[in-house]
């Protein structure tokens, strides 16, 4: 059994619905310069390694007729790995990364440079407005927490209680600069963050915070 990545070009689609009604246009359709060289990058990088090592579950991938769009299919064991290499390959083309089995549309257009963390699903090499509203909203248990870093010291994060609750941390570059507060809604979380991503402080000023000694 595999895990699909999808890649696609950004701006085609902004839900899932759209992602699917794109999908469909391109079947049939000759496969593009754009996808043929990802295609080749992944193929070559895969097939230097063992055998045992491989992070393709079908090889080659490529060289069908889907227009603009790629299939990237994996083993659990390497979701992580592809993800990021497929975020590598493709942001750099413009290409977003579909994962149907999580239901995100991860495409770079508006993005901010960051380490993001999910405590569900790993890391992420950038964040969107489209992409915090989503995660914060779901984030559960078990690992209900995302994290985004923007360099050493200086992040911002949250975790969602059981009580539906959002505690919120962020640190502004030294341990005595690391403040947290409770929220009640996700809209609200999400907003800070992204506000925090975009250097824009004026929505936390707004929240009584408490400094944290960590």
């Amino acid at each position: 059994m595999s895990y699909d990545h999808v890649l696609l070009p950004s701006g085609v689609a902004s839900s899932i619905a759209e992602v699917d009604a794109y999908l469909s246009t391109q079947q049939g359709v000759p496969e593009s310069g754009v996808v043929a060289q990802i295609a080749a990058e992944l193929n070559r990088r895969d097939a230097e390694l063992p055998d045992e090592d491989s992070f393709l579950s079908t090889v080659p991938v490529g060289g069908a007729p889907t227009g603009t769009v790629l299939h990237v299919p994996c083993p659990y064991d390497a979701i992580g790995f592809v993800r990021h290499l497929l975020f590598e390959l493709a942001t750099p083309h413009g290409y977003a990364v579909y994962d149907p089995q999580l239901a995100w549309l991860m495409d770079p257009a508006g993005h901010v440079p960051a380490t993001v963390t999910h405590g569900g699903a790993g890391e992420f090499p950038y964040l969107t407005k489209a992409l915090v509203d989503q995660w914060v909203s779901e984030l559960e248990l078990p690992n209900p927490y995302l994290v985004v870093e923007r360099g050493e010291q200086f992040y911002i994060q949250t975790y969602r209680e059981r009580s539906g609750a959002y505690t919120l941390e962020y640190r502004d570059g030294s341990p005595d600069r690391h403040f947290g507060t409770t929220v009640p809604d996700p809209t609200t979380v999400a907003s800070l963050i992204w506000g925090w991503a975009n250097d824009d402080r004026t929505c936390l000023q707004t929240l009584p915070w408490s400094r944290l000694d960590l």
